[in-house]
């Protein structure tokens, strides 16, 4: 199971923690993913095309 939204295709990005000592360390932000059931469909969304589903209707 991807980490994906289904309607857009967003995915996780990369980022970097920096300690006191200003070393870096990758990390993986993920995006906010709901479950939703769109047209008898279970689909996996992000919030941004949610808020974009609820200002289109």
């Amino acid at each position: 199971m991807a980490k994906q939204c289904d309607l857009c295709g967003r995915g996780s990005t990369k980022d970097a923690s920096r300690s006191h000592s200003n070393i870096k360390t990758i990390k993986r932000q993920y995006i906010n993913l709901q479950s939703k059931k769109i047209d008898g469909k279970k689909t996996k969304v992000c919030t941004k095309c949610l808020k974009t589903m609820v200002k289109t209707k």
